[in-house]
């Protein structure tokens, strides 16, 4: 079967439902750090669909974030093209879309081109920074530069935009907007600041400092769909489309973008203009939302969903004790701890568990996984943190997905930059930060080598603050009630730990839904 390229796009007839509107000779205008299932189902999508409208006429530069990627060989053999697939329920009918997507114009390592990054900053009609580097991407490291790629993201972007001021001068129009799409309350902010203190590690000048406050834009965002990436039925849609596409994208309709950017930043970049469900201005209800419900439901099922056999979001909700589990940490403990109207969060998290059942999105746990640490920290410390305060009380669902979180990461050996765990006789890689991955490798081998106990376990586990950003051992009970459920998941496994939960809590509960 034939590969996508645009050789095949010049001499091939593709299926009739297949949207074919690519334009492959725009000018470079984006450049975008990750080039992830996410940034092909959403951004680098919506970019595509500017162009297809003539509000645009620009395409993307994707910039591989860590030493580790694969899809940048896969992004150039393919000349920058992929096929989004968009499956789910709108409306009450059964949606399936199939879109060849032109928006990149090729990927950069940078670990092995990093001039070709650098060359992108010398281009004044790239005016546009895009990223989704995770939560654990958007942090301060302490490092050198050196002329070669930094590690972290901002380290990147510090070097590029220090190369893009010398370059033009200084000059206040070639400043950049840069649109961060991390799940990280005030992800702009974060990264400008980031940035600055990057910029006095590396004394570069007082005017590049200067530069970057008053003329580049550093826009705060929300970003919402779930993008499952490669499926499992590809094979089925390879024979349906025609053609083998490796970077198959899969996700649902459902889609939110939320910038809170002025009036110039909406005219350069018109996604409201065009339909597309973007929200321009401050957002500080949506996200919450968004963040505490949908993404805190996702980070609270992964482990305990994955460890009870489960491999997809979709997997746990037609398991009518995993969903119930869901369910519970949501309404009953979630919800409570947010202090938004009571009908606007309930309807929210209906609509959540609506996208769940999609029957047609596969989005794998492990997945979802991926820096599950940081994620807690962002997406459940909150609703754990406020039912301690208002309530003197901890909320069993949360803490029990922290004590599986805790489990999934038990390694069984360490292979490079990753763990490796184990359910049953299949294996998963557990990725994370590196200094993480450190911690619990060495914390998980003391405890099973018998140098420390389960209490002094959880204990050093618990009050790791690069891990969580604070000592959880201070909320009262919590290292006891994190004990106990890890020793009953040691004894009869998450699935039955999870059921001896619900039958505690009693069958009396009533959900809104």
């Amino acid at each position: 079967m034939k590969r996508l390229n645009r050789q095949l796009l010049k001499r091939a007839e593709l299926p009739k439902d297949v949207i074919v509107e690519c334009q492959t000779d725009l000018p470079e205008r984006v450049i975008q750090f990750g080039e992830g299932n996410f940034l092909r189902g959403f951004v680098d999508w919506m970019i595509h669909q500017l162009n297809r409208a003539g509000k645009f006429s620009g395409r993307i530069v994707a910039v591989q974030p860590t030493p580790f990627g694969k899809v940048v060989p896969k992004l150039n053999k393919q000349d920058g093209l992929y096929t989004v697939v968009l499956r789910g329920v709108v409306n009450g009918d059964v949606v399936e879309t199939y879109e060849i997507i032109s928006s990149v114009s090729r990927g950069v390592n940078p670990y092995t081109d990093w001039q070709e990054v650098l060359k992108v900053a010398e281009n004044k009609e790239a005016q546009f920074v895009f990223s989704n580097t995770t939560e654990a991407g958007l942090t301060y490291l302490r490092e050198d530069y050196r002329g070669s790629s930094p590690q972290s993201f901002p380290g990147k972007l510090t070097a590029f935009l220090y190369h893009r001021y010398r370059a033009f001068d200084g000059d206040p129009e070639a400043g950049m907007t840069v649109i961060p799409c991390e799940l990280v309350e005030d992800n702009g902010d974060t990264l400008r600041d980031i940035v600055l203190q990057i910029a006095q590690d590396w004394n570069f000048p007082e005017d590049f400092i200067h530069w970057i406050q008053a003329h580049n834009r550093f826009c705060n965002t929300l970003v919402d769909r779930i993008v499952t990436g490669y499926p499992d039925d590809a094979a089925v849609l390879h024979e349906r489309l025609g053609y083998y596409d490796e970077l198959l994208t899969v996700g649902e309709p459902y889609h939110l973008f939320a910038i809170d950017a002025d009036g110039p930043v909406q005219q350069a970049l018109p996604f409201h203009e065009i339909g597309l469900n973007v929200s321009w201005g401050a957002f500080d209800v949506l996200r919450d939302l968004k963040v505490r419900i949908l993404n805190g439901a996702h980070t609270m099922m992964f482990a305990v969903g994955y460890l009870s056999g489960a491999n997809t979001v979709r997997d746990v909700m037609d398991d009518d004790l995993l969903k119930q589990f869901v369910r519970q940490g949501i309404y009953e403990e979630v919800l409570p701890s947010l202090n938004i109207e009571a009908e606007r969060k309930t309807s929210f998290a209906d609509t959540v568990l609506e996208r769940f059942s999609n029957p047609f999105n596969a989005h794998f746990l492990v997945d979802i996984g991926m820096n599950a640490t940081n994620k807690f920290r962002t997406r459940l410390l909150p609703t754990l943190a406020d039912w301690v305060r208002h309530r003197n009380t901890l909320p069993d669902v949360t803490v029990f997905s922290l004590a599986a979180l805790i489990a999934y990461y038990h390694p069984v050996r360490l292979e490079e930059a990753h763990l490796i765990g184990s359910r049953g006789e299949e294996e998963y890689r557990i990725r994370d930060g590196g200094e993480v991955i450190r911690f619990f490798y060495n914390v998980w081998e003391d405890y099973k080598n018998g140098k420390t106990d389960l209490s002094l376990f959880v204990q050093k586990v618990l009050g790791n603050r690069t891990v969580w950003g604070t000592d959880l051992n201070e909320l009262p009970g919590l290292s006891q009630a994190v004990h106990d459920n890890l020793r009953k998941i040691e004894r009869t496994g998450v699935k039955q730990a999870v059921k001896q939960i619900i039958e505690e809590k009693g069958n009396g509960t009533t959900w809104t839904s």
